[in-house]
């Protein structure tokens, strides 16, 4: 193995130890101190915890034991060595960091917000080094495999399942502050994988692209492409105009438009994890 490798698998380990890491701290200070719901298999080691007062670590590692054996047949040895990582160290750091901190939030609401932060930013360092957290993900993995069911729609379908078991024992209100969580950790995973600044792509289709790609050039310094393109029912060639801004650069490339060609056709659509010139770097996601 090359030295490059020894260090890309070593920062990948640190990196979902750490996810895993901040994921358990929101389970024990803000979830489990406040009762509330989880979704996948973290969910049903907590509703063990609360019925039967059995360690959710120890829950949830055994639960995904044979989900392992059968995801190492199937899907190799990279991806299983990391979701063993992933598993393991939510295990032990859901038991050994139960008393290192207490942060004292009993209003629920706070608890769920908090929750779903620390929660998601865990999740989104976890899932940005290659981890994964094994449970529900391996089995919405697995009956895509065989079935070709949607990974997204089955994950989903497990939390609401899990949640609403829950809340038969924790109530329909704090039910409710759990989704809340759930949704709030949603959006900080995407907020950890697509980067905050979002910037934003540009279609414009014109009779004169070229004049305002030249614009575009001079008073943005910004890059364009030209495709080709056939109106579907004029059947006249077309070209159209392509082009990635920052928020703030929408409103002056309408303006150019508006000046240039009046009758511009402008779609533009939000874009994550721009690389290249002008936005982030391409080497710094290797």
């Amino acid at each position: 193995m090359s030295r490059y490798l020894k260090q890309k698998y070593i920062v990948q380990a640190l990196g979902i130890l750490a996810g895993a890491f901040l994921f358990t701290f929101a389970l024990n200070n803000f979830i489990i101190a406040n009762r509330l719901a989880e979704g996948g298999f973290v969910g049903i080691s907590i509703l063990g915890l609360y019925l039967y007062e059995i360690p959710a670590g120890i829950t949830f590692l055994v639960l995904n034991i044979p989900l392992l054996f059968v995801g190492w047949r199937k899907f190799g040895r990279p991806f299983i060595m990391k979701t063993i990582l992933g598993v393991v160290a939510v295990s032990v750091f859901t038991e050994i960091n139960e008393g290192w901190f207490r942060m004292g939030v009993e209003d629920k609401l706070l608890a769920a917000l908090y929750g779903g932060v620390f929660a998601g930013v865990g999740l989104g360092i976890i899932f940005r080094f290659g981890g994964t957290t094994g449970g529900a993900d391996i089995v919405a993995r697995l009956l895509n495999h065989k079935y070709g069911w949607s990974m997204g729609r089955f994950i989903f379908l497990i939390d609401v399942v899990v949640i609403g078991t829950t809340s038969f024992i924790v109530g329909i209100d704090t039910a409710m502050y759990s989704l809340v969580a759930l949704f709030v950790a949603a959006k900080a995973i995407d907020v950890v994988l697509e980067g905050v600044s979002s910037s934003r792509a540009m279609t414009i289709v014109s009779d004169k692209t070229r004049e305002i790609a030249e614009k575009v050039h001079a008073e943005l310094e910004r890059g364009t492409t030209l495709l080709k393109g056939t109106g579907g029912y004029t059947g006249q060639d077309k070209e159209v105009l392509y082009v990635v801004v920052s928020r703030d650069e929408i409103i002056r490339i309408q303006q150019i438009c508006r000046e240039i060609d009046p009758s511009s056709f402008i779609v533009v659509n939000e874009v994550h994890d721009v690389l290249g010139e002008g936005f982030n770097p391409l080497h710094s996601h290797k």
